[in-house]
């Protein structure tokens, strides 16, 4: 019994670690519209998740450098699981324009990161392709 009680509690402690390490990193938002849209974020390799509690799930990470206005920079590129335009804070549509399928990410700045988001089946070549962008404070 006293050993079957000291698993329960070792799983439970293995969850509670686990819930903060797939959490991801936390960014604040930082430009307008991601302060209107997306509020703060958590992300990571396997997702992003909104200030609504929305999210979604990442199923490759395709790249990590990115065309950003004509120039190659180091960035993220990750294929959307199961594409979807949620909608986050204040009825607005992460994209508007259609189910987002690939996020990219990239700096902006002294402690600051882009997130884009596009739609299509191909995965975009450069940030002209992207239906919205979001700045956040790393």
């Amino acid at each position: 019994m006293i050993l079957h009680l000291r698993t329960i509690a070792l799983a439970l402690a293995m969850a509670a670690t686990w819930s903060v390490v797939a959490r991801g990193d936390d960014y604040t938002a930082y430009s307008k519209t991601a302060e209107s849209v997306t509020g703060d974020i958590s992300f990571d390799d396997f997702g992003i998740a909104f200030a609504n509690g929305e999210s979604l799930a990442f199923s490759d990470l395709l790249g990590d450098h990115f065309v950003v206005d004509g120039q190659r920079v180091p960035a993220s590129l990750y294929r959307v699981e199961e594409p979807a335009d949620p909608v986050l804070l204040n009825g607005n549509a992460l994209c508007g324009a259609g189910d987002v399928s690939y996020v990219a990410s990239w700096s902006a700045g002294d402690g600051l990161s882009t997130v884009a988001v596009f739609t299509g089946s191909q995965p975009p070549r450069s940030s002209d392709e992207m239906c919205a962008s979001y700045i956040f404070q790393d």
